[in-house]
């Protein structure tokens, strides 16, 4: 028995330093509505207003607040994860990872 303490030890020790994907707190799996305001600020807020009062830098892009008046926030995950495209040539296509579309969507819910 004096013998199997180091080796608890030495498994201790591998195992906290195997590598391990990146943390999502378990209330977190829906998504951050924080980290999605931050993401619509720096990848839409060149043409849209992204917050719940201003005014699109663009005039005639729809501010962020009144998309839900159009679509369901949760309806634009598949467009998110696809590619943002749309009729007029002005707006780029965008295309966001899955970590990025439940932190936009939550954000969206917010507003």
């Amino acid at each position: 028995m004096r013998h199997a303490a180091p080796i608890l030890l030495a498994a201790a020790c591998v195992a906290a330093c195997a590598p391990r994907p990146p943390f999502r707190a378990p209330d977190d799996a829906a998504g951050s509505a924080a980290r999605g305001a931050v993401i619509a600020r720096a990848r839409c807020g060149g043409c849209h207003a992204t917050g719940p009062l201003d005014e699109s830098p663009l005039r005639r892009a729809p501010p962020f607040r009144t998309l839900s008046d159009r679509y369901p926030p949760s309806a634009l995950e598949e467009a998110l994860a696809e590619g943002v495209m749309t009729a007029h040539p002005a707006m780029p296509e965008f295309v966001f990872d899955p970590d990025e579309v439940r932190d936009l969507v939550a954000y969206l819910e917010t507003l």
